[in-house]
């Protein structure tokens, strides 16, 4: 059944060729005991390695039950030794981390047999060879003789039909010897043995037949098989054995779970350096997925303030706004660094825009705010804000008075605010403080108005002392921060300090001995009134005296002013922003009600000032009051107070003045300005204009966010829209651009942890790499280790995918268990960060790394491992077998 015709083995050693075998011709039958005899260096174990399949012969042919195998290739070899094939070595060839049980299955393992079969036809063979019971002990708890008898048994345990045993007793002591001689006579019964041997009395009592050889050539053969007759055995065999045949039995193959497990058992063995190779393998995942958890966190914490933040943010319209998008364009890095370490509102950004690009005006956009407008805005969906505030652009300043006195003697008398914020502004002149005195014009805040919605409002504020949410016209309310507290500016405005009290706090600001905190109670804030006058109050008519001149006189004082002509307004609620809201609605300050605006503009509109502002308008109805040029000459309109005099160390303000300068660019601002020759309140400021010039849309959440977006997007796009009963058309429309700050602020921020994100995770990569190089050299120095078990599992028919699947499964394992102890260390470094975080700032978490990107991250690291494994996975394939299995 097997003939060697002509075998041919060189071998190249340095520039030589050394040529073992010199053209041997055996025959052997399909049942006996051969034993092939010879000195040292005759050929003997390169003629069973050939016969073996593990080594190629170098020219003759090597004939399988009858057929030739020149044109095997190596899947047809490893087939050939995994079910024709057994091998029994002199040193046994046990791997050490796999139990007897495992040892002796590996072939069955190899072949593709079911764990039920292949456990069961293992231990058949281990019972065969008297070793019942011991099924789950390691070879080194095993003897010499016990180790050998193990090696039989995996040799048997396919059932091959040739038994190669390469000097199987020479590691052995004679009574084991004869012991293994025994067994393997009584397996030549039935299967053709072929042994190598120096032992010739071994050889002479029990082989059937003895093969010498010499000087890689047959020397003589005791019971020769003639090639006539190993044809004739073929033609008569009801087994016939033929490469075709071979190749329909299922194919050898290792499946990469063996090859894992077969791995986890060996790093398991080494489980010293196993953890430390992972722990290893960890750290660059552990800076990785740190950084993600950081940037997640920061991420994640700013999208819980999103809905806060929205309230403090709302989306805007306005006759004059800013093109963000564009403005966020021609940001660089360090600007955007700049808006985000600001106060992030509305109001900053603005600012921010208006410093930063000053006279330049191509960020600016002019919208046309319609009636038709105002009226889609009011058809918008209720479920989208919780609130829609219009704003009229009134100023109120000039028509609310409120009783002031000059020190604590002194009798109360009504005084309107805008008289009070010039008067305060002449006190700061006279401070250390006098060169920012003009600025308090423009950061002075006195009374705005509030949201139109108490339940909103109440959402994020709470009520404090025996006060209410402002609803009606004639009800005020204070807005405080969250310590309680309110800019003693704006209280100053308000009258709430007699001026000597106003002048010792300005004064006496940077004494560190002086008690400067006046504190009031609740009753003190609720206890305050004011006044409110429509134009026709307190602008005089003096057009039959100066003409267009000065054709009205604003009254600064209430004095000889009909109060029934007056609103009384109250001030009935104190609120102060719940602990959880950051960014509320309202800042501190007072507020009116929007009914108050509507009122105000009702009467405005019929007023004689209006009516004389309407004969005055451009064509597109605008007009300013105050001072203007016409060729040089001044006209005085309205008149403003604005000078104050000393008398005997206390401010007062003309109670008549005429305004006598327009060139202060902080009056402008504070009037109004629309052009470099116009200054003073414009019809709008003097509530001569009913469609609001600006919306304020506070959005329910973020995702509600986008819905008004959407719903205003669609006012400028194509398609037909209908307002009330009117159809409109795109072109029928003015387009009209909104400012979504929020929006724009989370991008910036949400960009700049990405950049900074990125940046440290480019760094953190460094030492991936590094873990990739180690992991790389530690599973070379495996391979190094198990280079005999790769012999092994190629001469048990395993392919050179299968001994690289081992290596991969290896570099897999280490990379999975790397992954997953980075990963568990993130998690419990982010519990440790989020609770010295939360400690000190109150924030939690800031630092929570997803369950996808923690996945992400374990697959990186298997990934990387795996690839660092491939060269050393790759030369293990190619380890030759024959040089693997005698390798020590």
């Amino acid at each position: 059944m097997l003939r060697l015709s002509r075998i041919v083995k060189n071998y190249k050693v340095a520039d030589m060729d050394v040529q073992a075998l010199k053209g041997i011709d055996l025959s052997f039958r399909k049942n006996e005991f051969v034993s092939i005899l010879g000195p040292s260096g005759c050929g003997k174990t390169t003629m069973l390695n050939i016969i073996g399949g593990l080594d190629k012969y170098t020219s003759g042919d090597l004939f399988i039950a009858g057929k030739s195998t020149k044109e095997f290739k190596d899947s047809d070899w490893d087939v050939y030794r995994n079910h024709r094939i057994g091998f029994i070595f002199q040193s046994y060839n046990l791997i050490p981390h796999q139990t007897i049980l495992g040892n002796v299955e590996l072939a069955l393992t190899i072949a593709g047999l079911s764990k039920e079969e292949r456990t069961a036809k293992a231990k058949r063979a281990i019972d065969r060879v008297g070793l019942e019971g011991q099924y789950h002990k390691r070879p080194n708890q095993l003897s010499g003789g016990q180790c050998q008898r193990v090696a039989i048994a995996r040799a048997l345990v396919n059932e091959p039909d040739i038994l190669l045993a390469d000097e199987p007793t020479g590691a052995l002591d004679t009574q084991t010897s004869l012991q293994i001689m025994e067994l393997i006579k009584e397996i030549s019964s039935e299967k053709l043995v072929i042994m190598v041997t120096h032992n010739p009395d071994l050889a002479e009592k029990y082989s059937t037949r003895i093969v010498r050889l010499l000087d890689g050539m047959v020397l003589s053969d005791t019971n020769p098989f003639y090639e006539e007759d190993e044809i004739a055995e073929v033609e008569q065999s009801d087994k016939i054995v033929i490469a075709e045949d071979v190749q329909k039995k299922e194919k050898a193959k290792m499946s990469f779970w063996t090859a894992f497990k077969l791995s986890a058992r060996n790093l398991f063995t080494k489980r010293g350096r196993t953890i430390m190779t992972c722990i290893a393998g960890s750290i660059g995942i552990i800076g990785v997925s740190m950084v993600l958890a950081v940037s997640s966190g920061v991420k994640g914490y700013i999208n819980s303030m999103q809905d806060d933040m929205l309230s403090g943010n709302p989306i805007t319209i306005s006759e004059e706004t800013y093109d963000l998008s564009a403005f966020m364009g021609q940001m660089s890095s360090g600007e955007k660094l700049d808006v985000i370490q600001g106060n992030v509102n509305v109001s900053s950004l603005i600012a921010y825009i208006a410093e930063k690009f000053t006279g330049d005006n191509s960020f600016i956009i002019q919208n046309t705010i319609t009636e038709d407008y105002i009226n889609y805005i009011k058809q918008m969906p209720s479920d989208y804000a919780n609130a829609v505030a219009y704003n009229y652009g009134i100023n109120l300043s000039n028509n609310i008075y409120t009783g002031f006195k000059l020190n604590s003697n002194s009798t109360s008398e009504d005084i309107s605010l805008t008289a009070l914020l010039q008067m305060y502004t002449a006190v700061m002149k006279e401070t250390d403080f006098g060169e920012y005195s003009s600025f308090i014009q423009m950061l002075s805040k006195s009374m705005s108005q509030a949201i139109p919605n108490e339940k909103y409002i109440l959402s994020q504020y709470n009520l404090l002392g025996n006060s209410k949410v402002a609803t009606s016209k004639n009800e005020i309310m204070l807005v405080l921060d969250k310590d309680s507290s309110v800019v003693d500016l704006t209280l100053a405005q308000l009258g709430y300090y007699t001026q000597e009290e106003f002048m010792d706090l300005a004064i006496n600001y940077n004494d560190p001995n002086a008690d400067l905190k006046k504190r009031f109670t609740y009753e003190e804030i609720l206890d305050k009134t004011f006044m409110y006058y429509p134009n026709d109050t307190i602008y005089k008519d003096m057009t039959s005296v100066l003409g267009d001149t000065a054709p009205f006189l604003y009254s600064a004082y209430s004095e000889g002013f009909n109060k029934s002509e007056g609103i009384e307004l109250k001030v009935v609620g104190i609120l102060q922003p719940k602990e959880d809201i950051s960014y509320g609605a309202l800042s501190s300050g007072f507020y009116y009600t929007e009914d108050l605006a509507k009122y105000a503009i009702e009467s405005a509109i019929s007023s004689q000032l209006m009516a004389y502002g309407y004969d005055k308008a451009d064509e597109d109805g605008n007009f300013n009051f105050g001072i203007r040029t016409d060729d040089g000459n001044a006209k005085y309109i309205v008149p403003y107070i604005y000078h104050y005099t000393t008398v005997e160390g206390e401010y007062r303000g003309n109670q008549n003045g005429y305004l006598t300068t327009s060139s202060s660019p902080m009056m402008s601002s504070m009037m109004g300005s629309s052009s470099s020759n116009s200054f003073g309140p414009s019809l709008r400021e003097l509530g001569g204009k009913s469609i609001p010039n600006g919306v304020t849309i506070y959005p329910l959440s973020f995702d509600e966010k986008d819905l008004v977006t959407d719903y205003l997007d669609a006012w400028n796009a194509e398609g037909t829209i209908i307002v009330g009963n009117k159809t409109l058309e795109l072109k029928d429309r003015t387009p009209v651009e909104y400012t979504d700050t929020l929006e724009l602020i989370i991008s910036i921020i949400n960009g700049m942890i990405d950049i900074v994100t990125t940046a440290l995770i480019a760094f953190t990569a460094l030492s991936l790499v590094v873990s990739c190089v180690m992991i790389a050299i530690i599973t070379y120095v495996s391979v190094v280790e198990r280079i005999k078990e790769i012999g092994v599992i190629r001469s048990l028919g395993g392919r050179k995918k299968d001994v690289s699947h081992l290596f991969n499964a290896e570099t897999f394992i280490i990379g999975f268990v790397a992954g997953v102890f980075g990963v568990a260390i993130t998690y419990i470094l982010s519990l440790i960060l989020n609770v010295i975080v939360q400690h000190f700032a109150g924030i939690y978490p800031i630092c929570a790394l997803p369950f996808s990107q923690a996945c992400i991250m374990i697959l990186v690291s298997v990934v990387l491992t795996c690839i660092s494994g491939l060269i050393p996975a790759k030369s293990a394939a190619k380890k030759d077998p024959v040089v693997a299995l005698r390798t020590e």
